[in-house]
């Protein structure tokens, strides 16, 4: 008699191997588990089902109430020995619930546990803020956790209320070490010294350069840094230096910086094409709300970019010329039938010099004529216009370092590995789905966003891995179908693990990845992971 066997169906296996190894690394689940222990005749810790919501946000983020589904039909049972239907909305809800009161202590054992068990260098940071939206009226909030209110969202969804998630990286690899949520409403310059405290006891160390926007420039906060011996880098915000300044700089009297941004290394830009940078020193005097207030001297960089500087030429010239074909079809209208008062004509004024931003080069005359009629005049400055061009390119960063600890050039080289940050907000929201959030309680949503940026530390440490791994050059080819040799990004490499199946083992066979591509061979050779014995498939 013939015994007819049950087909083995594949499993999607994508990141989750990469996850795993990263996660076990920095040992997440022994870290929560410790913090936020269950009864013994629990089927899961919270440290498992919170490995697994990092796991699905690097694989293919989801709502709380589909993470069963994607788990029956990715490998998770293999990989993260746990089964599907133990990953109910009721089940994450509860492991949720569970670590929200210990975040700090959690976010504070993985930074410490991430720069001791990857190395990662921790002499300069880079901080910034963003704002994630969400939907829902959150009357019934607990205070001890990030409030949902109204603020000033990146995504200038204001009709949204937000909560605030605040991130320090490292400038070795973009790591996020650190995290943090805040309340909607808060101002992101009242932040930045209770977290650099908090960043001082996970690095374990004094001495770190700070880098940041131009938030940070705030009288309380330069003073606070002062007093606390930070040293820091960061932008003058563009409204407190007027472009009349820039304009009197002379741009060939600056030092030219040896430096090469990040896009014309990735493009391979031949050297006469590529934007330069120069740089001026002098000293900026920042003065407190009272008077008796002591007065901060700061160095102050000035910095040229030629890049900025074409991108604000082509800026203004499109804004003048959207603003002055609308000026034209108002000229042509005055007096006509939509517009048959001076007044109607003014209002119409205020709305495109706001629209196209003109405010301060355009010069308006409305006339009304003996037959009752009015008229329009305009034109843009000259002197305003060649001013705002002289400026075009210059902006200032002030610091606290000291000319023996980096000359002006070197300032400015600190400061530009500000974008890695910016980078990584735009992988937060972007492969990790952060947002928007649609959960109930401000203690869970608290404690997602403490999820979500575990995951976004497991991508970048990814990233540092595998460039790490291709050596100096740090480029590889494979990546894209003209197979040109790049750095892979994090976006990238996943997207290339996402195709990597898993047979599951029966009776007679064990366990096999599939590998489809070469490429994703290579990067499983590069992030230490051995396709044919798997660490996850011997335990």
């Amino acid at each position: 008699m013939s015994v007819e066997l049950a087909p083995v169906v594949e499993r999607r296996l994508g990141a989750l191997p990469a996850s795993a190894e990263f996660l076990r690394r920095l040992d997440v689940a022994g870290i929560i588990d410790e913090l936020c222990p269950v009864r013994d005749v629990a089927h899961l810790t919270h440290g498992q089902v919170i490995e697994a919501l990092v796991a699905n946000r690097l694989s293919s983020p989801t709502s709380m109430v589909r993470v069963e589904d994607w788990a029956r039909k990715w490998a998770v049972e293999e990989v993260f020995g746990i089964e599907p239907d133990l990953l109910n909305d009721d089940r994450i809800a509860r492991a949720l619930d569970a670590i929200a009161p210990h975040l700090e202590e959690i976010t504070g054992s993985v930074g410490a546990q991430t720069i001791a068990e990857f190395g990662i260098d921790t002499a300069q940071i880079h901080w910034d803020m963003t704002s994630i939206s969400m939907f829902g009226a959150y009357p019934d909030q607990e205070e001890q956790f990030a409030q949902v209110r109204y603020g000033h969202p990146k995504d200038r969804r204001v009709d949204l209320k937000q909560v605030q998630a605040g991130v320090a990286v490292t400038r070795d690899g973009g790591i996020p070490v650190f995290h943090r949520a805040y309340d909607g409403g808060a101002g992101e310059v009242a932040q930045v010294v209770g977290a650099m405290k908090a960043l001082r006891k996970i690095a374990d160390r004094k001495d770190f350069l700070l880098v940041a926007d131009s938030k940070l420039v705030s009288y309380p906060n330069i003073t606070a840094l002062l007093d606390a011996r930070v040293p820091f880098v960061a932008p003058i915000p563009a409204a407190q230096v007027k472009a009349g300044f820039y304009a009197t700089l002379d741009v060939q009297a600056a030092e030219l910086v040896d430096y090469v941004n990040d896009r014309d290394c990735d493009r391979n830009t031949p050297a006469d094409q590529r934007h330069s940078y120069r740089v001026l020193e002098d000293v900026h005097a920042m003065a407190g709300p009272r008077k008796r207030d002591p007065v901060h001297h700061l160095r102050r960089i000035l910095v040229h970019s030629t890049g900025n500087a074409e991108g604000q030429r082509k800026a203004r010239a499109k804004r003048l010329a959207r603003a002055a074909e609308e000026l034209e079809k108002l000229q042509k209208s005055a007096g006509g039938r939509y517009y048959t008062t001076a007044e109607k004509i003014q209002a119409r004024i205020g709305v495109i010099t706001k629209s196209r931003r003109v405010a301060s080069c355009l010069r308006t005359a409305v006339t009304v004529g003996p037959n009752g009629k009015p008229a329009l005049s305009w034109h843009f400055d000259q002197d305003v216009l060649d001013t705002e061009a002289a400026a075009d390119g210059w902006y200032c960063l002030v610091t606290a370092l000291t000319p023996e600890q980096a000359d002006a050039a070197e300032v400015f080289r600190r400061y530009k590995g500000q974008g890695v940050v910016e980078r990584r907000y735009g992988e937060f929201k972007g492969p990790l789905a952060v947002a928007p959030l649609f959960l109930e309680h401000n203690r869970r949503i608290t404690a997602l966003i403490t999820v979500i940026c575990l995951a976004l530390l497991v991508y970048c440490l990814i990233e540092r891995q595998v460039r790490q791994a291709l050596g100096p050059e740090q480029t590889m080819a494979g990546l894209y179908p003209d197979n040109r040799k790049v750095r892979p990004t994090g976006r990238m490499i996943l997207y290339h693990l996402d195709g990597l199946t898993l047979r599951p083992g029966t009776t007679t066979d064990p366990p096999v990845i599939l590998v489809s591509q070469g490429v994703q061979a290579h990067l499983l050779e590069l992030l230490g992971i051995d396709e044919t014995r798997p660490r996850w498939l011997e335990t």
